[in-house]
């Protein structure tokens, strides 16, 4: 799950089942679900060094067994990487180790098949690769970016903590903002011209520059939510604040804002 309207332009993205490079590296394919907490639909990476005949999948995606089946043929699979267990990046994950015979890794113990799961600076190697795991918290509590490294640059794979438009939906109560706001001081931290390959839109030119976009975008938030809170007064609920704050954003895009509001409320509340 991800997102609210945009903040950027749209960039044109692949059609459905089409294997796209993006760089030396990574390539990714679009699933068929799009939605508008999913924007086009979800990323899956497919990974590997110019050399390799193997590859590594980052977010198999939904239960989809056509996008499963065109993933799984790019194959050999090295090993599986999930960037958070929400449905539209892991549900079909169990069923993809089935049809490819690789391990699964994730923060998740939950999630893993066959391998243990990851934390801070564990590194995954495959494919003729070396992916650094970024423990990034917030839009769950079990997100994780990728950086990857290869002769034409560097790259981080971001899942839902940076999108390719728009903005993220903090997933409280399992995502808190505390965490996420340190999650995006850390990527705001890499090298200039870094690429944001996400979980959702296109990729981003360079990473650092987009998370400090959101977390301009955070605080303005947050400031609107203080105003709103002493507007309506007393301790108004997730959804008073929303209908105030969220009112020039389509209705149908509430529900996830309430989640966002319930931890911009809580990161207010520890502020003191």
């Amino acid at each position: 799950m991800s997102r609210f309207p945009a903040i950027g332009e749209h960039a044109q993205h692949p059609a459905y089942g089409v294997l796209r490079r993006v760089t030396p590296v990574a390539s990714v394919m679009l699933a068929d679900n799009p939605s508008v907490m999913t924007l086009d639909g979800t990323n899956t990476w497919v990974l590997r060094s110019p050399d390799s005949v193997s590859c590594v999948v980052v977010d198999p995606g939904p239960h989809n067994e056509a996008h499963l089946s065109r993933i799984a043929a790019c194959g050999p699979v090295a090993t599986v990487v999930i960037t958070h267990g929400h449905p539209d990046h892991a549900a079909g994950a169990r069923r993809f180790a089935e049809l490819v015979g690789a391990p699964t890794r994730a923060v998740d113990p939950a999630l893993c098949h066959g391998a243990d799961p990851l934390g801070e600076g564990d590194v995954v190697s495959g494919a003729g690769l070396r992916l650094r795991v970024m423990a990034t918290p917030g839009h769950t509590a079990d997100s994780l970016c990728l950086l990857v490294e290869h002769d034409g640059g560097s790259a981080v794979l971001t899942g839902d903590s940076v999108l390719g438009r728009g903005t993220t939906v903090v997933a409280h109560p399992d995502g808190r903002l505390a965490d996420y706001l340190a999650s995006l001081h850390r990527l705001a931290d890499l090298p200039p011209g870094t690429l944001a390959l996400p979980g959702h839109g296109p990729e981003l030119p360079d990473a650092a520059e987009a998370a400090r976009r959101y977390l301009t975008h955070r605080e303005q938030r947050l400031d609107q939510v203080r105003l709103a809170v002493e507007q309506l007064g007393g301790t108004p609920t997730a959804r008073q604040v929303v209908e105030v704050v969220y009112a020039d954003v389509d209705q149908s895009l509430w529900a996830a804002a309430e989640w966002s509001v319930e931890a911009q409320l809580e990161y207010l509340r520890a502020e003191g």
